[in-house]
Formats: C-alpha cells, structure tokens, sequence
C-alpha cells in the first residue's frame, strides 16, 4: 500500500489506514472551527520536541493512540486522556460517575483496561473512591504519564507510524 510516497508493510497498514481514517473525522471537526487551523498534521515535527506537544494536539493523540494500540498499551493514554477530562468537571454528581468510571475501567483489579500502578496507589484509590476529589486520581495519571514520556514516548518516535506521518508531512 501507498500513501503518498510512503510504502507500508505487514500491520503497519491498518495502523495508518485506522489513523488515516481517525484524522479524515478529525479534519472534518476541525474546519468547522475558525480557530483551528484545517491540517491536523501542521504540527508533526513539533511531537519530537516533548510529549507534551504530542498529548496537547488532537492529531498527536490519535497518532500516539494508534502507535499504543500497536503495542497493547493503549489503556495508558486512554487513563491519562480521562483524567484530564475529569479535572475539568464542576459538578459533585458528574464527579461521582466520572471517578466510578475511570475506576471501574482502569484502576480497579480486573479492570477492563487495568494500568499498571503499585498496589499503594490503587489502595489508595480504592479507599477514597466513594468520596472522590478532583485530585483523586492524580498521582496514577502522574505515573502513567512518567510511563509514557520514559518508555513509550521514545518509541513513537521511533516507530513507523511517526515516520511515516512525518515523511507524508515532507512530501506536502
């Protein structure tokens, strides 16, 4: 399969094609906004500087997204994205559903998209669940978020699909 100059092999394709796919929907949100600019993929050389510039663009996180997919990690980014969401929550109802959700689907035992925290942080977590802050789960997204700028943030760069993106992003 080609994409513009870019030849893909094995599973990378429905990696990109997933991607590519991702970033048509993105490119479609953002040109109804103004304010945004209409290539989600300007930035791609910038995701090398930091993680912080790939996890603070849309484009960047679908792109880290699939690349942690690829790698059966795909729940940290998940994790980390949902905790950023609840910080943002002004109501105590709307905390309590959120937190038993990111609970139940990413801090508890058997979870379906368990994260890899010590067990201290998970205690913690557990014991404090019924009565959540904002700040709940704040040291499990600091961890995960040390997980991804150390381990897999060097990969990404690395890997094809950021690569690639950024040969596509030449060739334009």
């Amino acid at each position: 399969m080609a994409i513009k100059g870019l030849v893909l092999i094995g599973g990378c394709s429905q990696v990109l094609d997933a991607f590519n796919e991702s970033l048509r929907c993105l490119k479609k949100t953002l040109c109804r906004f103004c304010c945004f600019p209409t290539d989600p993929l300007g930035d791609v050389e910038t995701w090398s500087e930091s993680v912080d510039k790939v996890l603070s663009c849309k484009a960047g996180q679908i792109a880290f997204r699939e690349f942690l997919k690829s790698e059966y990690s795909e729940e940290n980014i998940l994790f980390w994205l949902a905790c950023e969401e609840y910080k943002k929550i002004k109501t105590v109802p709307e905390m309590i559903s959120s937190a038993n959700r990111i609970y139940s689907e990413f801090v508890q035992t058997e979870a379906p998209r368990q994260i890899n925290i010590d067990c201290g942080t998970r205690e913690n977590i557990t014991n404090n669940i019924s009565q959540p802050t904002l700040t709940s789960f704040d040291t499990a997204q600091k961890h995960i978020y040390s997980l991804l700028a150390r381990d897999c943030y060097p990969r990404f760069l690395k890997s094809d699909i950021y690569q690639g993106l950024l040969r596509r992003n030449d060739s334009r």
